[in-house]
């Protein structure tokens, strides 16, 4: 910034300076050479018409006036003690030309001796022919420009270092903020998301920057403690059924010939099961969380039910499916299944008797519907139970063999394909709503 401003001026002030040195010059020796001038040809005016007196009256800022016959005699002049003798010598022509020059002179009327402009016009009299001078001194013009090239060649570095210094300090000044809020956030560990940048009172840019920043710490600090609860969660869950597991074998192995291997073996293999299942889900969790990009394609979700339903034939609780027309949604065909499998197990697991699921194209929209009629979900619980590792009481008594992972993963799944999960209100039991965008396009 600061060199930016000083690059301006400099550019700014070579312009102006350029244009000054250009044409003020030219315009202070021409306002003298109009002032002579004009007094040269009043004096010329009457010397065609009457006789000049022997003193001429010079008006502001013309320092002398002289009417100089052919033979070099001073017929007329200001009252000025150096007027007795002519300013130049040059012969009257038929012409009339006007001579302009720049002479040394005396000290006249007051005025330092130096550079005078000299203006010379020679007049026809009815004494004959005469030449009429008129001087101004140049101390004045010159004098303004030599302020005027001390200012350009002086004052235009002086004020680039003004310009630059000035700069950089308000710049500095106002991005001290900035710095705070860095160095604060370079004091910000992972291990303490509790600290803040302070907000400065200026209702500026950076104090939204300093807002937006905390507001991205509280993120962040939520996404830590989250995922602390999620790592402590998952390792509990993990934990039991590898303690069920080491516990088993380490029986079987303490008394082995007591041990019924086939029943040893059957629940080991339960157990490694489970541990699969909740690791699948942790690890598709984990993939939903990054924002990895699966391969997707159109998936009919009606077919996805009908699937589903032929395979739990036999299953505890009946599912009856509504008679359902093609319901196309673009997604992962895993992802997908897993979701309606997760809200199915959930159903089979609460459900009394029956399971109703249904698929329908509502508008832009594709819902399916999930209901049993088990013991239903209370209100004040219907977000909770879509937290990691939530299990409510009644599932747990039920299914102690439950992750707690899957409406969590279900509703993950739902977001991911721009819909939603949701628990609506019906009786008996509960009725999970799943809402995904119609697929419009080309097969």
């Amino acid at each position: 910034m600061t060199t930016l401003a000083t690059l301006i001026a400099a550019l700014v002030f070579t312009v102006t300076s350029t244009i000054a040195l250009a044409t003020v010059p030219s315009n202070l020796r021409g306002l003298v050479h109009t002032r002579v001038e004009l007094a040269v040809h009043k004096v010329a005016d009457q010397s065609h018409t009457s006789r000049l007196p022997a003193k001429l009256e010079t008006p502001s800022h013309v320092h002398l006036l002289q009417v100089v016959s052919e033979d070099g005699k001073v017929l007329a002049a200001s009252p000025d003690p150096h007027g007795a003798s002519p300013v130049m010598t040059l012969q009257p022509d038929r012409r009339e030309r006007i001579h302009v020059a720049e002479r040394q002179l005396p000290p006249v009327r007051g005025e330092d001796g130096g550079e005078y402009l000299v203006i010379a016009r020679p007049v026809h009299t009815p004494q004959g022919r005469v030449m009429v001078y008129g001087a101004a001194s140049l101390a004045e013009v010159n004098r303004v420009l030599a302020w005027l090239h001390v200012l350009v060649f002086l004052g235009g570095p002086l004020m680039l270092v003004i310009v630059g210094a000035t700069t950089r300090a308000v710049v500095g000044l106002a991005l001290r903020p900035v710095e705070h809020i860095r160095v604060e956030l370079a004091e910000i560990t992972g291990q303490d998301f509790s600290r803040r940048v302070g907000i400065p009172e200026t209702s500026d840019e950076i104090a939204d920057l300093a807002a937006t920043t905390n507001r991205t710490l509280d993120r962040l600090e939520r996404s830590a403690e989250s995922q602390r609860r999620f790592v402590a969660d998952a390792s509990h869950e993990l934990r039991s059924p590898l303690s069920a597991l080491h516990a088993q074998l380490e029986v079987a192995n303490a008394y082995p010939d007591e041990t019924d291997w086939q029943s040893t073996g059957a629940q080991a293999l339960a157990a490694a099961d489970r541990l699969t299942g909740i690791i699948d889900e942790l690890m598709m969790l984990a993939r939903l969380d990054a924002g990895a990009v699966v391969q997707r394609r159109v998936v009919d979700m009606c077919r996805v039910a009908q699937e589903q339903v032929r395979r739990r034939e036999g299953s505890r609780a009946r599912i009856f499916i509504n008679p359902c027309k093609p319901a196309p949604v673009y997604g992962s065909p895993i992802q997908l299944d897993r979701m309606l499998t997760n809200l199915l197990d959930n159903a089979t697991r609460h459900a009394a008797t029956r399971i109703d699921l249904s698929v329908e194209v509502a508008g832009d929209k594709v819902v399916v519907t999930v209901a049993d009629d088990g013991e239903g979900i209370p209100p004040q619980d219907r977000e909770r139970i879509f937290e990691r590792f939530t299990r409510l009481d009644d599932a747990r008594a039920k299914d102690k063999e439950g992750s707690g992972l899957g409406l969590s993963l279900s509703r993950e799944i739902a977001t991911a394909h721009g819909g939603t999960l949701t628990v609506a209100d019906h009786w008996p039991g509960a009725q999970f709503v799943a809402v995904l965008p119609l697929y419009e396009g080309e097969p």
